[in-house]
């Protein structure tokens, strides 16, 4: 079945964030306008909206056909000569409540160093509901359940796949006269779930209009059955539900990387602004263990977009890696000092300066998204000096560890640059 190119308006005007005390701040840009540094690379942040008709789908078959509009935010270069070509199509993750750039958040750098047109497509209720809320002026005529007709986001799938189209074709706006060479599908925890859904019940029905999958912290196809390549990487948080994973084939890649949280430090951390701009605050939690563990999850997710571009363009397949190490029991198998074994280990496990790890429980009830935060003790001072008692003995190890991981494609360079520079600043062994 062909998938149609939606009708697109935009870019949609307004003015850049401003005062948060102003009445009427949540009327002038887009909700969850990134606070990232656009400007130093030459990128340009715009917001569209889509609209058309999608499917209802039973069995694989067209139940019905209903209207809808929603919003798609796009980061891209603004100039040709800045971009890789390849568009890194995010399915907006809801589970907070409302669209949370999952995927973009962490990664802000590395996307826009890389050339990557960065697209995040609002497919579901909740996030749709929550703009229209947030700024009925902006987002009031959005809708993706025909006036509440349809129930359970079945029209998210052809949403997303003609989110794809939109940016692939020549007479619309949305990419700004970049080229697309690519366009690669991602979706984080909840949104990977949806992914999987559509990629097990709705893809084998419709055109194909994604070169790639990234399913990251959540569900993948169990069934890779198509041409295009499925990448999957799971925190530490993700890999202790798992028993018995799963292996590698020649169109599929599970990684899983020790010591990291389904929802780690950085993604929080940078969302801290945004949200205080956008809500005027922003939700504490109180956990059983200090929460949000450090080890930088972005690092293997920034290398697996660039192993999956070149899988989808070139077939060259991403390196293997081992899987995290389970006991008997089916649990995760932790040396002396609590740290998972196996897996991906980074430098901040390898050569650790606290524990980490993918666990955690709320100390309330309201609390629950604690489970995802996994958790970051740090060592004392004595502990510290024990283990490295010269600046140069920790530096040396980091470095060891970080050419370890670059030379395995597990991280990339520039990642891996940042990691030692942080380890030179530290003050660890001095």
């Amino acid at each position: 079945m062909p998938i149609p190119v939606p009708d697109v308006e935009g870019p949609i005007p307004g003015s850049p964030p401003g005062d948060p005390e102003s009445d009427d701040i949540a009327q002038t840009y887009p909700f969850f306008s990134t606070d990232a540094d656009l400007g130093e690379y030459g990128y340009v942040e715009e917001e569209f909206f889509i609209s058309g008709t999608a499917n209802q789908y039973e069995g694989g078959e067209v139940a019905s056909e209903h209207p809808y509009k929603t919003r798609v935010v796009v980061r891209r270069p603004a100039e040709q000569a800045d971009s890789n070509g390849d568009v890194l199509m995010e399915w907006q993750n809801v589970s907070a409540g409302y669209d949370i750039d999952a995927l973009w958040s962490p990664s802000p750098d590395h996307i826009m160093r890389s050339g990557y047109t960065w697209v995040g497509v609002s497919a579901q209720n909740v996030g749709v509901s929550q703009l229209t809320e947030w700024s009925p002026t902006r987002y009031g005529d959005l809708d993706v359940t025909d006036g509440g007709t349809v129930e359970d986001d079945q029209l998210s799938y052809d949403v997303f796949s003609q989110a794809a189209q939109a940016v692939r074709a020549d007479e619309n706006s949305v990419m700004g006269g970049i080229e697309v060479d690519q366009v690669l599908a991602i979706g984080a925890s909840q949104s990977a779930g949806r992914m999987t859904v559509y990629y097990d019940d709705i893809l084998p029905h419709i055109e194909p209009v994604f070169d790639g999958y990234g399913y990251m912290v959540g569900n993948a196809p169990q069934d890779i059955d198509r041409s295009e390549p499925v990448f999957q990487v799971l925190s530490e948080t993700d890999a202790a539900r798992t028993a018995d994973p799963r292996e590698d084939t020649d169109k599929f890649r599970l990684w899983e990387v020790a010591g990291t949280a389904h929802s780690g430090w950085a993604g929080y951390s940078a969302r801290e602004s945004i949200e205080n701009r956008d809500f005027g605050e922003r939700e504490e939690y109180n956990c059983a263990k200090p929460p949000f563990s450090r080890v930088p999850l972005q690092d293997p997710l920034n290398a697996s977009y660039d192993h999956l571009s070149a899988w989808a363009s070139e077939g060259t397949p991403p390196p293997s890696a081992e899987r995290i190490t389970r006991n008997d029991q089916g649990e995760i198998a932790r040396d002396e000092g609590g740290h998972a074994k196996g897996g991906i280990q980074l430098s901040q496990v390898e050569v650790p300066t606290a524990l980490n790890t993918g666990s955690n429980t709320p100390a309330e009830a309201d609390s629950f998204f604690c489970a995802l935060f996994g958790s970051h003790e740090p060592y004392d001072e004595d502990e510290l000096a024990e283990l490295y008692p010269t600046r140069g003995s920790y530096v040396w190890q980091v470095i060891r560890a970080e050419r370890q991981n670059v030379r395995d494609g597990y991280v990339v360079k520039a990642d891996s640059k940042q990691n030692r520079r942080e380890a030179v600043k530290s003050g660890i062994g001095g």
